[in-house]
């Protein structure tokens, strides 16, 4: 008998968070057996133009809610509800708690979205929502988490059942063919030092931007920013480079170094590393901040380099760009790691199982 599934993501493919902690996964569920049903709260171009304007339109909110209300209220003819994040958000925990009621349910975090309602700025915010995901969590039959941190929140919440999945790559998008920089100044080729985002989170390179500016004055580089939008450092040669699916690992295996930035809060501390491993996949070292998952993902000296202040981040670039041997060296520490641990070949298998044993068959 086929396991039913109702997969309720947040995004379609074009949303990173769940194109990779969901969408991905589907070839391999299908293939196993599973009948699957999976559909969005917020399709593609509702993504696509909220990048463009800032903002979703109104009148597409209430139709992307009323369809998922649709979905949930036929929860019964499924033998587990796949949710990643949250089903309804924002709405009270009352009313989703009741159009989950009688059905095992899953959760999957890759974020500490629970932050956005805890940590919320407004005091009436706080104490309406703060528990609101705690709630969710202690009802779940599962609840699948990113990372320690994340898994953490969900136990203290009282869910039964706890696992951890890291965010992960398809080895066989990932091969470890690398193609040469071209960016040239005289008869230099010039190295690029990559970062991969979104609009949404090109923000954290304004932390690069004094390391950048000051490594710029001693040799030339390439930053490339790819998904990131419009974006510039004075005295930097940045390169913009558009994303999409299709493109984006040839985008990282033509460039020598990737790096992370991230902010130390409570927010970051629920990120789950996914550039890092993507970098890594592509036989690139890794310059990070240390914080958060980053420091369980990244070997220090081996994989990466961990750096907590300005003048690591360029010293850390500067011995890495002066050391064609170190970067070769690092990079296939770092292959080596998510083969080991940070790939689909190994969390499709164990996703299965868990979803098999949760589902009421």
């Amino acid at each position: 008998m086929k396991l039913r599934v109702l997969e309720l993501t947040k995004y379609g493919r074009l949303g990173a968070s769940s194109r990779m902690r969901s969408w991905q996964y589907l070839p391999w569920l299908q293939q196993a057996g599973f009948d699957l049903c999976a559909e969005p709260l917020f399709s593609d171009e509702m993504l696509e133009a909220r990048y463009e304007s800032g903002g979703y339109r109104f009148g597409r909110i209430v139709r992307a809610y009323f369809e998922r209300c649709r979905l949930l209220l036929q929860r019964h003819s499924f033998d587990v509800v796949w949710i990643e994040k949250e089903a309804l958000p924002w709405w009270p925990l009352w009313v989703e708690s009741m159009l989950l009621r009688g059905v095992p349910y899953v959760l999957d975090y890759d974020d500490a979205i629970f932050h956005n309602y805890d940590q919320h700025r407004r005091p009436w915010v706080r104490r309406i929502y703060g528990k609101r995901l705690d709630g969710l969590m202690k009802k779940a039959a599962l609840v699948v988490a990113g990372n320690s941190y994340l898994a953490q929140r969900a136990r203290d919440a009282g869910a039964a059942r706890v696992e951890i999945i890291p965010t992960v790559v398809d080895l066989e998008r990932y091969s470890l063919e690398r193609t040469t920089s071209i960016s040239t100044r005289g008869d230099e080729r010039l190295l690029r030092i990559v970062w991969i985002g979104s609009p949404s989170t090109v923000a954290y390179l304004d932390m690069l931007r004094e390391p950048l500016q000051s490594l710029s004055k001693r040799r030339g580089f390439v930053f490339r920013v790819i998904g990131g939008g419009n974006f510039d450092i004075p005295g930097v040669n940045v390169e913009v480079v558009p994303w999409s699916e299709d493109t984006e690992v040839d985008s990282i295996r033509e460039c020598d170094i990737g790096v992370m930035p991230l902010l130390d809060s409570k927010w970051e501390r629920g990120k789950c590393g996914y550039k890092i491993i993507q970098y890594m996949a592509c036989g690139l070292p890794v310059v990070a901040s240390n914080i958060g998952v980053n420091s369980e993902i990244v070997m220090q000296g081996e994989s990466g380099v961990l750096v907590n202040s300005n003048n690591e981040w360029v010293f850390a670039l500067e011995k890495l760009m002066s050391d064609q041997a170190l970067r070769a060296k690092m990079g296939v520490a770092g292959r080596e790691c998510v083969e080991k641990k940070y790939c689909l070949q190994k969390t499709a298998p164990r996703l299965i199982g868990l979803l098999r044993t949760t589902g009421r068959l």
